[in-house]
C-alpha cells in the first residue's frame, strides 16, 4: 500500500461522548476509524483500526480490574471515557487500551491491530529500534506486519507508559479521528466486521469463550485470522465510519 499524507486522511476528532459506554459497544464501533500519533518532532503517524478487544470491568475475569482490583498500574482504567490506558506486559511489551466506562467504572478496549496509513517509513524505523533490528533490516518489514498485534502497534506508533493516562479528547499527541471524506482507502462495511473470542486469556474461564474480539475480516493487518467456524458477522448496518450512539446497548 502506498503511504498517504496524514492531513489528507484525518477527519473530525472523536468527542467525549463518543467514547462513553460499554466496552463491547466501543470495541465494535472503533474499527474503520483512525489512531493518530503526533511525535515530538511533529511527525504524524496514522493507522486505521482493524482489530479490537473489549474488557468489561469488574465482572470480566480477563480484565485487569476484575473483582474491583485497583492498583497504580491500572488506575487509568477508572478515569473518564477517552483516556488512554497503556500497560507493560511480559516484561517487554506495551499495550494500549481506550477507557470508555464512566469514572470509576473500568471498562476498556484493547487496540490489537492497525492498518498503517501514513508515516510508514517512521513506523518501520521505530519497529526496528524496539525489536533490535538493524536499520537496513527494519526497512524490509512488510506493511502487514507493522502494527499487526498490540505490541507491534505500540512500537510502530511510539506508545509507551508516557502516554498512559493521556486524554484522547483534548490531547494533541494521541487521539482518535474519523476518516476524512478524501480517504483513498475503501470504506469498511459493517458486514465485514466479525466477532470472535479474545486471544491469550485461557485463564479467564468462561470469559475466554465470549466473542469480545472485533476484527475486519480479510484484513492482512490483523494479529491473527478468525477461523470461519468461530467468527460471527455483526450484520449489514451500512459502512463503518460514523460512530453509533455512544450509549447503545452492548
Amino acid at each position: 500500500m502506498t503511504a498517504i499524507g496524514a492531513q489528507s486522511v484525518i477527519g473530525r476528532r472523536w468527542k467525549r461522548d463518543e467514547f462513553a459506554g460499554d466496552a463491547r459497544s466501543l470495541a465494535q464501533r472503533l474499527p474503520g476509524h483512525l489512531l493518530v500519533r503526533v511525535l515530538d518532532d511533529g511527525t504524524v503517524l496514522v493507522g486505521r483500526i482493524v482489530e479490537t478487544e473489549a474488557y468489561r470491568g469488574e465482572i470480566d475475569a480477563a480484565s485487569h480490574a476484575y473483582r474491583g482490583r485497583r492498583t497504580p498500574r491500572n488506575e487509568a482504567m477508572y478515569a473518564h471515557p477517552g483516556t488512554a490506558y497503556v500497560y507493560f506486559t511480559y516484561g517487554m511489551h506495551y499495550c494500549m487500551n481506550i477507557v470508555c466506562g464512566e469514572i470509576d467504572v473500568p471498562h476498556a478496549v484493547l487496540l490489537r491491530a492497525l492498518e498503517p496509513v501514513s508515516g510508514l517509513d517512521v513506523m518501520r524505523a521505530l519497529r526496528g529500534v524496539h525489536s533490535g533490528k538493524s536499520p537496513r533490516t527494519a526497512r524490509t518489514i512488510p506493511d502487514r506486519e507493522l502494527c499487526s498485534g498490540p505490541a507491534r502497534l505500540c512500537q510502530a506508533m511510539s506508545i509507551d507508559r508516557e502516554q498512559n493516562g493521556l486524554d484522547l479528547v483534548t490531547g494533541r499527541r494521541l487521539y482518535i479521528a474519523a476518516p476524512h471524506a478524501r480517504l483513498e482507502l475503501p470504506p469498511i462495511p459493517a458486514s465485514q466486521i466479525v466477532r470472535a473470542p479474545r486471544i491469550g486469556i485461557d485463564y479467564a474461564g468462561a470469559w475466554a469463550a465470549k466473542p469480545l474480539r472485533f476484527v475486519v475480516k480479510g484484513s492482512p493487518h490483523i494479529s491473527k485470522p478468525v477461523p470461519a467456524r468461530r467468527g460471527v458477522k455483526l450484520g449489514n448496518r451500512g459502512k463503518v465510519g460514523r460512530p453509533a450512539k455512544p450509549n447503545a446497548p452492548a
